[in-house]
Parts: structure tokens; C-alpha cells; sequence
């Protein structure tokens, strides 16, 4: 049995704990609910559960779940072979069961109907849901009740609910929330699926037309697609819906009369391609505005809608709406941060005899901009200046002070007709009082001719990866010599400057660290695994070099990465 993780009362959210909205939706279901871990420890609660089995949530987490909670009939321990929610836990499948116990404080057993369903959290790890209702509870609304009947119980629809909670919540991708919205409401609910939704452009697009054949969830590519402007008057159920005015039932008698709009023809066109019999169709509502329409359709799957289905899918709507709202707007972020990077990262100057390329991988959180930058430019005496850096931070902070940073060294490298060192001396002086920027690394080197007509490099570094040298034989070396501190720091210590010559035909290249570091390796293996692949590529043209390093190099995608790659002529 595992020992008890510190909690918080009312929900037993420990070090491993789910996904937050998670604990949120435990506590405004109706039934019992607990999450394990995949060791089938308890790491949330909720406090219905608390109320039905008189236990504490703080002291049921950590515990192993099957040995403090399930029983016989009479109370006694249950063996593992004898507990009908082992063998689908271990197997990471949803399941249900009617006759089963759970054990309370003051001895007592609980009759249940219970409900589990595995789910992914972030990373590696899958966590378990388990629902429950006394069954007391569920005979109550037997013979006598007024309650119309329904296809789903009571705990298949808290079940459901909470599923759509943990799965549409979990991601930030607009295609990816519509993927599982649809993968849950088919075929549970209906055998046809259909999502529109409103663009920024206050356009409608039939985004998916998915209905089940057998086991496969297949796309109906030419029902999908532009749609209609929405009608401002029209009553007819799907305009209501983009609208948001209201949920409704149809079928295809409700457009067989006289279409008032284009919407109301290509939903004929819906029901007599699909043959879709009884449809509900409900908005996606996000926060301040509607979204879409969701319409769920019965073709061959058995019985019809009724109101008394509206609310479900009406609940079911409303967490997707928000889940869709949340991924729109993060994609929104990623587009402008996206287009503010494009625009901070400069072109590459034409250097006579020399070629550049430059490459730019954006880490995929962070809203996809960081304080990874590369630049090139022309100095006042004649020579290219390079600069790779990374100012610490991913996020539009650090872009904005990987901005200045480089607008700084673009001044003092033009005005001042000094060694790197001293540029980048005087640049780290003027971080700490003028820029945003806490700590950052960088390369900063001069390329220029000799007297004799070959190519220098002259460089200092600021506490990065070092550049690597590959010879158009294939032979490498990293320039480790002019390294000192990082930028930032605020101690006042020169910094050295280091010279080599550039063989003919050579390639030299500046990167950071999102190229070599990989979770679970070390910073030798990364540059070895750098060198490796970097001298196999040494007789590609420029900018093949360029792509396939990132392609074989395959960095993992956690930080940005930022290249820069510079060839003579052979």
C-alpha cells in the first residue's frame, strides 16, 4: 500500500494529481467520484464520495484503492482475481458493473453501481476515473417514477460528462478538441456527428460530417465544407443554433418545406445524403460569442431524440464550446507571436564569396516565440559580422529582449571598430540598466580577409554552445577557445577574443542549445551527435546542409533552436 501524499482537504490533490478542470468537474457531478493513479492509488476525491463512504478525502489519498475501499457483499476483503474493477483497470479499459461494494469508515458496506474510464494526462502517465451511486439511489426512480425513460443511465451520463471534461480540456488544438468531442459522442449517443462552426470572418464552415461504420469513424469529405451566411430571422433549427438562440430537435420533414436560406438547403442536403432520421442540434457557445452548432443524427442506431436528451448534449456542448474557445485563442497567440518572430529574426546580408543560411524552429509551447535569435550584417570597416544567442525564457518577454539585445550589439558592433570582446563587454555593461534582459548567452564573431586573400574568423563567447568547424572533407572541430561568462551576471571581467582561419570550402556553424540538449542525455552526446551528422552532410549545397541537420539531428522540440550556417568558396 503507498503512503498518504499531502493533500488538500475536500479534494486529496496530491504530487500526482490530475488535471485540475479535472477536480473541478468532480465536484459538480452528482455521484461519488475518486481518481487513481496507475498504480490504483487514490489521488483525488470528491466530496460526494466523502459524504457516501465517511471518509476524509486527506485520508484516502495516497492509499491503494482495491484494499481500502472493495468488498463483498458481507464486507469482507476482496482478493484481486475476485474484483470485478481490476482486470478493466489493469487492461486501461472503460467498464461498468451493478452489484459491487465499497467499504465505509464505520465498517458498513456501500452497494454500488460504478462506472471507470482510463485517461491520458501530461506526459507518460494515465490516471483512472471511477464514478459511483449507491444503488439505493437508482431504484428510487423505478416502476413509479414520472421520468420519462432514458438510453442512458444516470451514471452514463456523469460518466460522460466527466470524460468530455478531461478529454476536450487537455488539448490546445482546435482540430485535435474536435477530433475527441467527436470520438466521444460516437457511436455513445448517435451514429452521425456534425460540426459547424463560425469562422473570425463571420463565415460558416461545415468543419467535419463523421458518422460510424462498424468500428471506424469515417469523414464524409463532400458534405464538408463552406456554408450559407447565417439568416438573422430564420426559425429553422440549425440558424437558431449558429445564432445561439436555442436547441432543437429535427428531422428530415423540418426541411422539406421551402427553404428560407442556403443554410436550410444544404441541411436538406445533410438528412438526404446521411439519411439521418431524428437530429439534435445545439450551439457551441464560447465565452463571448457563439462558436458553432453541434448536431448529433440517428440513422441506423435505434430509437429517436427527445427533449429529455437536449440537456446532455446540451452540457456536453457548452464544455466543448469552452475547450474550442480556449484553443482558438492560444492559436490566435501562436499566430501573432509567430508573425512578431518572423519579423524580429532579419535577413541575411550578401557577402561576396561567402554563402549563409539560417534556420528558425519555434519550441511548440510558449506560444511558439522565444529568446533564440540568430543576425548577420555588414560592419562600418568592411567586414560580416555573425551573432547566435539565446536570452533565458520563452515566451514574448524573452523575444522582446532578445530584440534589444540585438539591436544594442548591431550599435556598438557598427559605431566601435574593436575586437568582439569589447563589443560584447560593453554590451553586457549596458543589459543590466537599460534592457529587459535578466542573463543571455552569445557568439559574436568578425569575418574578413586576410592580406593573402583567405577568410578569418575572429569570435568571442559569452557562455554558449561553441561553433562547430566542418571541413568540406568532413573533418570537425569545435571552437572552444574565447569562452567566458554569460551575459547579465553583473561581475566586470574581460573577456577573450579567439582567431582561426576558415579553410576553403568549409562550413561553420552557430546554434543553440535547442539543437543538442535531449531530456535523458548528456551535453557531450548532443554535440557528438551534432558533429556525427554535421561532417556525413559536409558535400551538401548550403542550404540542404541546413535542413537535413535539423532533419537527422531531430532536436526534441522543448526549446527553440536558432541556426546559422556560413560556407566559403571552395
Amino acid at each position: 500500500m503507498a503512503g498518504a501524499k499531502d493533500t488538500e482537504t475536500g479534494h486529496g490533490q496530491g504530487r500526482d494529481a490530475p488535471h485540475p478542470q479535472l477536480l473541478h468537474a468532480l465536484e459538480v457531478i452528482r455521484a461519488g467520484a475518486y481518481v487513481v493513479d496507475e498504480q490504483g492509488r487514490v489521488v483525488a476525491v470528491n466530496t460526494r464520495a466523502e459524504e457516501l463512504l465517511g471518509r476524509r478525502a486527506a485520508d484516502m489519498a495516497g492509499q491503494d484503492a482495491h484494499e481500502l475501499l472493495h468488498r463483498g457483499p458481507h464486507g469482507e476483503q476482496l482478493s484481486a482475481t475476485r474484483c470485478a474493477m481490476r482486470l478493466p483497470f489493469h487492461a486501461g479499459q472503460p467498464a461498468q458493473g451493478e452489484n459491487d461494494y465499497l467499504a465505509r469508515a464505520d465498517g458498513s458496506v456501500l452497494p454500488i453501481s460504478w462506472f471507470i474510464a482510463p485517461y491520458a494526462v501530461d506526459g507518460p502517465d494515465t490516471h483512472t476515473l471511477v464514478l459511483f451511486h449507491p444503488r439505493e439511489q437508482e431504484q428510487s426512480a423505478g416502476p413509479h417514477s414520472e421520468l420519462p425513460a432514458e438510453p442512458m443511465s444516470e451514471l452514463e451520463r456523469l460518466a460522460l460528462l466527466a470524460e468530455t471534461t478531461t478529454q476536450v480540456t487537455s488539448t490546445l488544438n482546435v482540430d485535435e478538441t474536435l477530433r475527441r468531442l467527436v470520438a466521444l459522442v460516437l457511436p455513445r449517443l448517435a451514429d452521425w456527428a456534425v460540426i459547424d462552426l463560425i469562422t473570425e470572418h463571420e463565415e460558416v464552415w461545415r468543419t467535419a460530417v463523421v458518422h460510424v461504420d462498424r468500428d471506424r469513424l469515417v469523414h464524409r469529405d463532400d458534405l464538408e465544407g463552406p456554408m450559407p451566411p447565417v439568416p438573422e430571422e430564420s426559425p429553422m433549427p440549425l440558424s437558431r443554433a449558429l445564432r445561439g438562440v436555442a436547441s432543437a430537435l429535427a428531422g428530415p420533414e423540418t426541411y422539406q418545406r421551402t427553404p428560407d436560406s442556403g443554410i436550410a438547403v444544404e441541411q436538406r442536403r445533410l438528412f438526404e445524403a446521411t439519411g439521418i432520421r431524428s437530429a439534435a442540434i445545439v450551439p457551441l457557445r464560447g465565452t463571448r460569442e457563439v462558436l458553432g452548432a453541434l448536431t448529433l443524427g440517428r440513422a441506423g442506431k435505434p430509437g429517436d431524440f427527445s427533449t429529455s436528451d437536449l440537456p446532455l448534449i446540451e452540457d456536453i456542448a457548452r464544455r466543448a464550446g469552452l475547450a474550442l474557445d480556449n484553443a482558438r485563442l492560444y492559436q490566435r497567440q501562436r499566430a501573432v507571436a509567430e508573425t512578431m518572430q518572423n519579423h524580429l529574426l532579419p535577413q541575411m546580408p550578401r557577402v561576396p564569396g561567402l554563402q549563409m543560411a539560417v534556420r528558425y524552429l519555434p519550441a511548440p509551447d510558449a506560444s511558439q516565440v522565444g529568446g533564440d535569435w540568430y543576425d548577420a550584417f555588414a560592419l562600418s570597416d568592411g567586414a560580416t559580422a555573425l551573432a547566435v544567442g539565446d536570452v533565458v525564457g520563452h515566451d514574448l518577454e524573452a523575444a522582446a529582449g532578445m530584440a534589444q539585445l540585438r539591436n544594442m550589439l548591431r550599435a556598438y558592433a557598427w559605431s566601435q571598430q574593436a575586437p568582439p570582446s569589447r563589443i560584447v563587454e560593453r554590451l553586457d555593461e549596458a543589459i543590466m540598466p537599460i534592457t529587459d534582459v535578466t542573463m543571455a548567452t552569445l557568439v559574436f564573431a568578425r569575418v574578413s580577409r586576410t592580406d593573402s586573400g583567405a577568410w578569418q574568423l575572429s569570435w568571442t563567447n559569452a557562455g554558449h554552445p561553441p561553433p562547430l568547424l566542418v571541413t568540406r572533407d568532413g573533418l570537425t572541430d569545435y571552437l572552444t577557445d574565447g569562452h567566458s561568462l554569460l551575459l547579465g551576471t553583473g561581475l566586470s571581467r574581460s573577456r577573450p577574443d579567439a582567431t582561426a582561419l576558415l579553410p576553403p570550402g568549409c562550413t561553420l556553424l552557430l546554434y543553440t542549445d535547442g539543437l543538442i540538449e535531449v531530456p535523458g542525455r548528456t551535453l557531450d552526446e548532443g554535440l557528438d551527435r551534432l558533429r556525427q551528422h554535421a561532417a556525413a552532410l559536409a558535400h551538401r549545397p548550403l542550404p540542404s546542409f541546413a535542413d537535413q541537420l535539423l532533419r537527422r539531428v531531430q532536436p526534441p522540440g522543448l526549446d527553440d533552436v536558432a541556426l546559422l550556417a556560413l560556407r566559403t568558396p571552395a
